[in-house]
């Protein structure tokens, strides 16, 4: 008899249609820490201010998402510089732009302007210096939150949470929501360090995507706490990755944390087991070191070497930086990678399962 398939094919990609082709042709750059930069600039309280926020009553200085309200220079001068540096790919300033992050400064209300503004910015930042022969793409970042729905908040009491999962999806339903009116192209799930809140924002893209009938590239990275070489949650990178592939991620890996160096062996796994999908890259600059002027050890060139051999021991999809990282250590990475060829996908677990007719 013959074999028919059972299972349906994933709807076509909407936004960032090129791009799965194009991690098939080379690696691609993602760009650095948005923080470290900021951190350049020196800024006051009072430009964590508007109008609208002059009279606050909660210290705000700090609050780096916010500069896309009230200081959108600053954070439009980063992308560019990113861009510039070589970065085919820049996150929007939204790490703690949840209505639950920014309830720590009393502006929950203003997660969806931030999130709208900030899609805004690195649309309009992407689309200054995208050509047909080298596009740029937009991605809408969702950052873990500062809360945890896996790991009790009180030592005391082991069953005690601080949020609940229909609370961080919601949040990232809303946060997502902006993303996508502001224009980005693929949504970023970053610095996971809990899989059930990274669920979470899952389940809302995939609710978000139903309902408006778009299909944005999702990548999926999680962050890998210490040597133990587990997540804060407590599993392993290969635990990790099976909890989240039925959400059939355009890419998964790793970010923040250990560094590259010490990331190696769990990039390296990472890369064996995710054979159905891109693996992508961006560790912290070393180490972290007060007495640095990034306030992390390693210097472009440093980095650059460490994901060239990753490169080179064919790791790698997208890669770029985290903490610690500058326009300089993306250049770097960008010449160290051009000439390595992409990681190769291998097996194909999605492909439509086949019965026999009866």
């Amino acid at each position: 008899m013959t074999a028919t398939p059972t299972a349906q094919a994933a709807a076509p990609y909407t936004r960032a249609q090129a791009l799965p082709a194009l991690l098939r042709q080379r690696i691609v750059l993602i760009d650095g820490a948005m923080g470290t930069m900021i951190q350049r600039y020196k800024l006051g309280e009072a430009d964590f201010r508007n109008a609208a926020l002059a009279g606050h009553p909660k210290d705000l200085k700090g609050n780096n998402d916010l500069l896309v309200l009230t200081r959108p220079d600053v954070i439009r001068e980063i992308h560019d510089q990113y861009l510039q540096a070589g970065a085919d790919m820049v996150e929007t300033n939204t790490f703690g732009a949840t209505s639950i992050a920014q309830e720590d400064y009393g502006l929950g209300h203003l997660a969806r302007e931030m999130n709208l503004a900030a899609a805004r910015l690195a649309r309009e930042a992407c689309d200054a210096i995208s050509t047909p022969e080298h596009p740029r793409y937009v991605a809408g970042a969702l950052g873990p939150t500062p809360r945890t729905a896996s790991i009790s908040p009180d030592v005391n009491d082991a069953g005690a949470r601080n949020v609940t999962f229909d609370e961080l999806r919601a949040a990232y339903y809303e946060q997502a929501q902006a993303l996508m009116d502001g224009g980005c192209d693929l949504f970023l799930v970053e610095t996971i360090f809990d899989t059930l809140n990274a669920k979470a924002a899952i389940f809302a893209l995939d609710e978000l995507m139903a309902a408006t009938g778009e299909r944005l590239p999702v990548i999926i990275s999680g962050t890998v706490t210490d040597a133990s070489g587990r997540i804060l949650s407590g599993q392993t990178v290969g635990a990790f990755w099976h909890s989240v592939r039925h959400a059939r991620p355009l890419a998964v890996g790793l970010n923040c944390a250990l560094g590259a160096a010490l990331m190696r062996p769990y990039i390296e796994e990472l890369s064996r087991i995710a054979g159905d999908t891109f693996v992508s890259c961006y560790p912290n600059a070393g180490l972290p070191n007060p007495m640095s002027d990034t306030g992390f050890d390693e210097t472009p060139d440093v980095t650059g070497a460490l994901m060239g051999e990753f490169a080179k021991s064919g790791f790698l999809n997208i890669v770029g930086g985290c903490c610690g990282t500058t326009p300089a250590h993306i250049a770097a990475i960008a010449q160290q990678v051009k000439n390595y060829r992409p990681r190769h996908l291998q097996d194909k677990l999605f492909s439509p399962l086949l019965k026999e007719a009866a």
